[in-house]
């Protein structure tokens, strides 16, 4: 009996992946896939914490996924207090760690 060599589902499908691409967090690259979340990508790169908390300045990252709970918040092109769960990565995204409420660099 001649047995098939075992397929992907990209293969049964015949989904062809777009090329990823890379952002930078902390000024080092990431790399991203298109669809990816920029917690996702994070993520995938071993990167577990993005911020510090407002209060106790502790290390914070993503705890729900999904939105609900406002830990993933992350300073995104210089924009603070960007939900990295839910915001879609895209090539060239400068992610920087937020320290505290994000605005602190906004004050001086």
């Amino acid at each position: 009996m001649r047995r098939t060599r075992a397929r992907t589902p990209a293969e049964l499908v015949g989904a062809a992946p777009e090329t990823e691409f890379q952002l930078t967090f902390d000024g080092r690259p990431v790399r991203a896939l298109p669809g990816q979340t920029i917690a996702a990508a994070l993520w995938a790169a071993g990167i577990l914490t993005w911020r510090t908390t407002r209060v106790h300045g502790r290390p914070g990252g993503a705890f729900c996924g999904i939105g609900a709970c406002y830990d993933c918040l992350a300073t995104v092109n210089g924009r603070p207090n960007q939900r990295a769960c839910l915001l879609p990565a895209a090539p060239g995204d400068r992610v920087i760690t937020q320290e505290g409420d994000g605005h602190a660099e906004l004050d001086r």
